[in-house]
């Protein structure tokens, strides 16, 4: 027992340390930066063929006010924080070493928390979310109908021709709706706006390096806060390969992760 507890210490230690690397990067070159109100964020690893498209569609303003644009690199060997730096307005906060999707997203929650941002909005780094969509998945957080709002595939145009995954998505829908009470259509997408307060309240509680949409849903609700839907057109990948490997092997992953969840926040 010791031994495991001396590992997942030093498994700890070693990601602090990567992410304070990257911070202490991101203050060099931002100096006291403080973001807008709305944040959009991109977490991305290893999309170097896809993020510049995602961030050329990224809208000039959101309902006619400014708003910060976040890349978050989770690591990788290609050029995806190269191009993303080429943009200008764009911050980007560069992990040294690959930590995982749902640490580099606690990283973008806590930076829009101690960082004075009131509203954030994810969507995925391969092309997947049209960036156009922003301001229609921003609407219900702005007008204080919500607080987690959700970009349903379901409700709007899946493009994508994996029936399996579409399956899949509808199956842990109805799992989420039973074990939470919500009537939600699609509760396995990244493109989703959240108020940064709920943020604050939920965010030591998530411990998903992995697969933390259900994580942070279902925790979410469990805490009281309100969640909504708007459609969205669910586009197909603009290329290379998706990074959650082979379907069964997704769903056993997710599964946990949505059981284990529920368990502790029950």
């Amino acid at each position: 027992m010791a031994k495991v507890d001396l590992e997942a210490r030093r498994s700890q230690k070693l990601r602090e340390y990567a992410i304070k690397q990257a911070l202490d990067r991101f203050e060099a070159e931002h100096p006291n930066f403080a973001p807008e109100a709305i944040v959009a964020s991109i977490c991305a690893y290893e999309e170097e063929g896809n993020i510049g498209d995602v961030l050329a569609k990224m809208p000039s303003s959101i309902d006619g006010a400014s708003y910060t644009t976040l890349v978050v690199v989770d690591g990788g060997d290609d050029r995806t924080a190269e191009i993303a730096r080429s943009f200008p307005g764009v911050c980007v906060i560069e992990f040294p070493v690959n930590l995982g999707h749902g640490v580099a997203l606690q990283v973008t929650y806590r930076f829009c928390i101690t960082r004075g941002a009131k509203y954030v909005v994810t969507l995925d780094a391969d092309g997947q979310n049209d960036p156009a969509e922003i301001p229609t998945v921003l609407a219900p957080l702005l007008s204080d109908n919500s607080d987690f709002v959700v970009a349903s595939r379901v409700l709007g145009v899946d493009e994508t021709s994996d029936v399996v995954r579409k399956a899949g998505v509808r199956f842990f829908s109805f799992i989420m709706n039973r074990m939470t009470g919500s009537k939600l259509t699609d509760t396995s997408t990244g493109y989703r706006a959240l108020r940064v307060s709920m943020l604050a309240d939920v965010v030591d509680r998530l411990q998903q390096q992995q697969y933390q949409t259900a994580e942070l849903l279902i925790t979410c609700l469990k805490r009281g806060w309100r969640a909504s839907e708007v459609p969205t057109v669910w586009h197909p990948r603009q290329s290379g390969e998706t990074k959650k490997g082979k379907n069964w092997l997704f769903g056993f992953r997710y599964a946990r992760v949505v059981f284990g969840t529920w368990w502790r926040e029950r």
